[in-house]
């Protein structure tokens, strides 16, 4: 039985696109997610580092004591008056800013909200009301206490993220604890 040379390229075709269809490309998503992973690994790994379990029981994250306190440690449904600073990496093995190959500056360091941005005017706000890793931070921390805390996604804006956050992002926060607030 002879093919056709029509008929030989349509099934040519069909194998070319179900073999590309077969293609194990990773999404966006996807990517993002084991770059955030692997660098939150990479912090869990470094001996500068201290791990503190979530309350919740949904993972744990890593906390470097920058100053230290000497005051009380807030609970769960305590109010705190906190400066702090957050943010994230586009891409983490890159520096925080850097020249492109075009000599464009790219801003790296995403800093998403930060009381300096708000002429240092403390923000006060529940522990229970701020993500899980934020929280399990803070029901740590002593008042005075200034940390750089690194939250997991799962413990921070999980898989869908929050406004400008991406979701699977590894969040780093430096908290400075000012006081419990009184109710």
């Amino acid at each position: 039985m002879k093919i056709k040379p029509f008929r030989s390229l349509l099934i040519l075709t069909g194998m070319l696109f179900l073999a590309a269809s077969c293609d194990n490309t990773e999404t966006f998503d996807d990517r993002w997610k084991l770059e955030n992973e692997a660098q939150f690994a990479n912090i869990a790994a470094s001996p500068e580092y201290s791990r503190l379990n979530s309350q919740s029981g949904k993972g744990f994250i890593m906390y470097k004591e920058l100053e230290q306190g000497d005051g009380a440690t807030p609970y769960f449904t305590d109010k705190v008056k906190v400066l702090y600073t957050g943010w994230y990496k586009n891409n983490w093995s890159l520096a925080d800013s850097y020249t492109d190959d075009k000599g464009n500056l790219i801003q790296n360091k995403i800093i998403f909200d930060s009381t300096s941005n708000r002429n240092n005017i403390p923000s006060t706000f529940f522990v229970s009301g701020v993500v899980d890793g934020f929280s399990t931070a803070l029901q740590h921390m002593q008042v005075g206490d200034k940390w750089e805390i690194w939250i997991p996604w799962m413990l921070g804006y999980g898989e869908t993220g929050n406004n400008s956050i991406p979701g699977y992002t590894t969040l780093v926060f430096e908290i400075e604890l000012l006081e419990i607030v009184e109710q």
